[in-house]
């Protein structure tokens, strides 16, 4: 507990004697879906909570600044970033008028295929924690609460609101726990737990009803003082969610706990002093947010509503930043012809000259992720961004005058033909332009009548007395050629076209279809037409009431219409390639196959991306391929591309950033923060499909890079390893030494000195693996075969050298004991290897250890 908080607690302590059950009842519910409720009478206003991770969305609607995604800004290894980050996140919730924003996820990617592996920084605990330890801390230190997820072993999506995950006691506390303590020791506020449970020998239950990790471990163990906040509809049950560790039930009044804790209450089945702890938590939470009012000279939490940011955050300096943060995400894969930063065929850049020629180029930039980039992924990390800036649009302002980009879409990536033009639909009744939309009760009876100019595929806030809704067109297919009309939605349907029925649904759908991400990417069923007339288009479609949620319809209209065959477009690209002096190629992943909600049944490229990129290869032996994906993708033809850069989920500033990189203004200084396989069947955890709603973590510590190093003499090799990326210079590793003295929590100093030996201004990522003693191969087999003890950023001229400090953690050393329930330092002498990745270790330092208990 801080000691501003520690300060005001007899006055929190005496706000709560003020309340009565009732209130108390109240407080540990959302009054609505995204809101605390008030107590005015103490000066407790509603804590407002809203979705991250990408950016702050808010309750009312409106546009946000959108980072790239979690795992980019991992990539950075740069915690100055990501402080940096955390001060935006707290500019933006300010903004947004949100006190607390659900991020960051700090759940591992333990599978390539994990539906939101985006959304986390890593597949190592120990980088994972410190990106998050950065930003959560800046955020915070301008009064806004970060709410850390989810709390834990969450790290798959399908059937996440059922199965238990497996783990074992030492396995949670090496490596799933690892960030979660982390933030607790940081001192963060709130913390979410999970839709799933965890059976850890001991216990199997879900997570919001575990007490021994909740209360025992979070809570009693290692003292954290915060709020547990339910996954929203994630509560299953009054009394053992209760007693399980849970504070706060989201979103509210219904759901068991509206419906039920106060009758538990009145009834004794739940005491009243079982509430009294999770309204102090609430009570703090709020005092820390600023959204209770405490006596003059009370020393309550950080003046969240007048402690000064660093900087002015208006919508230019956030883009300026995220403009460099995407840049800096980037990674060099592979760089063999020097085609980075971008030149004349026959040219190179200037010797030291960090900026591409002044020759004029022409490049064909391909691929539907071209055209339009992957912004961000799908699900409750969503926002509308405050601006997009597309890298046509970036390239041709940033090359040399008289350079020419021709863009080509060469590629179809999705799977649904792209959005109906209700600008060619005619209300089949009134004859008025437009889409006609009946309201319908669930007798059939019209509740209500309209004419819609506009259908972005949703109608939100439907009444709660309608049940279904009738959509329907006349819509116009002149064109001549083949046309695609159809619709995707969710719940109970019937589709007609052309008064043939090409789709029907029987399944009533609620709250479960919005847990599961389905409303947002329905698959189309779509019927040919031929072209030359008009198509009668109608839909009647299910009234979705989620509890917890907003109701509403799901209805993508969609419409291909006659164009050039995958094929043609294949060979206009192809054409344009062999045209130019560079060609430029990027795909990657869709909204249909990174979201949160589902896992992905394998790691290629949808679509025929592939192709592209092997005829393009084949067309001009100056290509870049750039990969638009959060997550891994098996890359082909990598052994062929000469240069390949990792852009992720770039966010709004996918352009600049792109451009930066290829015109030479920004260093794409990223490293991998997980391993990137040359095979989905070399995967060590190929999928995360629960078996009798169980997900058993057999590959204990080994996650990740973990288990990829255990099988290095006789496993097949990655792509790319855990800490890869170029950069645009050259290093050379010189010394290593290791502190005699130990530091303040037992761990170690590491001082590398490396020289800069390219011709270019760089930036070094320095990174420090540590191997156990020789004698646990014997003594303790689980023991991974090497793991990220430390890491540092560092920025060097070219020529120049330097030295750089990492710092080791005690922890770093330590194994959990299950007998004494009690973390050790096994002895021995350890190796600390420094190097550029996991398997580019160029230095090696051997300390020897004494056994240390903690």
């Amino acid at each position: 507990m801080s000691s501003q908080t520690a300060t005001a607690e007899p006055q929190l302590l005496h706000l709560l004697d003020q309340l009565t059950v009732e209130e108390k009842a109240a407080l540990v519910v959302g009054a609505g879906l995204w809101s605390t409720a008030p107590v005015e009478r103490i000066g407790l206003e509603p804590v407002v909570l809203s979705d991250g991770p990408v950016g702050v969305r808010g309750t009312e609607g409106g546009t946000s600044a959108m980072l790239p995604a979690p795992s980019a800004v991992s990539a950075t290894w740069d915690l100055t970033l990501a402080a940096t980050a955390g001060e935006l996140f707290a500019a933006e919730a300010r903004r947004h008028g949100v006190d607390v924003v659900l991020a960051p996820q700090v759940n591992l990617q333990r599978t390539p295929v994990g539906g939101r592996h985006f959304e986390c920084y890593s597949e190592d605990p120990h980088l994972t924690s410190e990106v998050a330890v950065a930003l959560v801390t800046a955020a915070q230190a301008h009064g806004v609460g970060m709410c850390v997820k989810h709390y834990v072993a969450n790290d798959s999506e399908t059937e996440r609101t059922r199965y238990l995950s497996r783990v074992d006691a030492r396995t949670l506390r090496e490596v799933y726990l690892q960030p979660f303590e982390r933030l607790v020791q940081a001192g963060a506020w709130s913390i979410m737990g999970a839709y799933s449970g965890v059976d850890d020998g001991e216990v199997a239950a879900p997570m919001l009803e575990h007490g021994p990790l909740v209360n025992g471990v979070l809570k009693e163990e290692w003292g954290f003082d915060g709020l547990v906040v339910s996954d929203w509809v994630g509560t299953q049950s009054v009394a053992p969610a209760v007693r399980g560790g849970l504070d706060l039930q989201m979103p509210g009044p219904d759901g068991p706990w509206g419906d039920g804790l106060l009758d538990a209450v009145r009834s004794g089945e739940v005491a009243e002093h079982e509430l009294d702890d999770k309204v102090l938590r609430l009570l703090r939470l709020a005092a820390r947010v600023g959204r209770l009012s405490l006596p003059d000279g009370v020393a309550g939490a950080p003046p969240s509503t007048t402690s000064p940011l660093a900087v002015e955050w208006t919508r230019d300096a956030s883009a300026a930043f995220l403009r460099e943060l995407t840049a800096r995400s980037i990674v060099v894969l592979k760089d063999t012809a020097g085609l980075v930063p971008l030149t004349a065929p026959g040219e190179a850049a200037a010797e030291g000259d960090r900026t591409s020629s002044g020759t004029a180029l022409r490049v064909a930039l391909l691929g539907s992720a071209a055209v339009a980039p992957f912004f961000q992924g799908g699900g409750s990390s969503f926002v509308v961004p405050d601006r997009l800036s597309h890298p046509a649009d970036a390239l041709r302002e940033a090359l040399p005058e008289g350079s020419e980009v021709v863009l080509h879409a060469g590629s179809r990536a999705l799977r649904n033909p792209p959005l109906l033009d209700v600008a060619r639909c005619t209300d089949p009744v009134s004859g008025e332009p437009g889409l006609r939309l009946d309201l319908l009760a669930g007798d059939g009876t019209v509740l209500e009548t309209q004419t819609l100019a506009t259908w972005d595929g949703w109608l939100q806030d439907v009444r709660p007395d309608a049940d279904a809704v009738r959509l329907r067109a006349t819509v116009r297919v002149d064109e001549p050629g083949e046309h695609e009309l159809g619709v995707g939605t969710v719940g109970v349907h019937e589709v007609r076209v052309d008064g043939d029925v090409v789709a029907t649904g029987s399944t009533v759908v609620a709250e479960d279809v919005v847990l599961a991400s389905g409303h947002n990417h329905p698959v189309a069923v779509v019927r040919p037409l031929t072209g030359g007339g008009t198509a009668d288009l109608d839909a009647t479609l299910q009234v979705v009431h989620p509890v917890g949620y907003d109701d509403f319809v799901r209805a993508a209209l969609v419409h291909r219409l006659p164009g050039p065959s995958p094929e043609d477009e294949l060979a206009e690209a192809v054409a344009a390639a062999a045209a130019s002096d560079v060609a430029i190629v990027v795909v990657g992943t869709t909204e249909e196959v990174e979201s949160e909600g589902y896992d992905r049944t394998d790691l290629d490229l949808p679509g025929n991306q592939d192709e592209l990129v092997r005829r393009v290869l084949a067309a001009n032996p100056r290509t870049i391929v750039v990969i638009n994906a959060g997550a891994p993708v098996v890359l082909p033809w990598l052994d062929d591309a000469p240069a390949v850069l990792w852009g992720w989920l770039p966010g709004q500033e996918a352009g600049t950033a792109l451009a930066d990189v290829l015109t030479g203004a920004t260093e794409p200084s990223g490293r991998l923060p997980w391993t990137l396989p040359a095979r989905y069947e070399d995967v060590p955890v190929p999928h995360a499909v629960p078996v009798d709603r169980v997900v058993d973590y057999a590959e204990g510590l080994d996650v990740g890079y973990r288990a990829w190093e255990r099988r290095a003499a006789t496993g097949a090799a990655p792509a790319a390893p855990f800490g890869h990326g170029l950069g645009w210079t050259t290093w050379s590793y010189e010394s290593v030494a290791v502190g005699t003295e130990a530091t303040a929590d037992g761990g170690l100093e590491v001082t590398v000195s490396l020289r800069n030996t390219g011709p270019r201004d760089g930036r070094e990522v320095v990174q420090v693996y540590v191997e156990p003693p020789a004698e646990d191969a014997e003594r303790d087999p689980r023991r991974p075969v090497r793991w990220l003890g430390g890491f540092a950023v560092v920025d060097v001229p070219a020529g120049d050298s330097t030295t750089v400090t990492v710092r080791v953690p005690a922890r770093a050393l330590q194994t959990w004991d299950d007998g004494t329930a009690a973390w050790r330092t096994p002895p021995g002498e350890y190796r600390l290897r420094a190097g550029r990745s996991v398997r580019d270790l160029r230095l090696t330092a051997v300390v020897p250890v004494g056994d240390i208990p903690r």
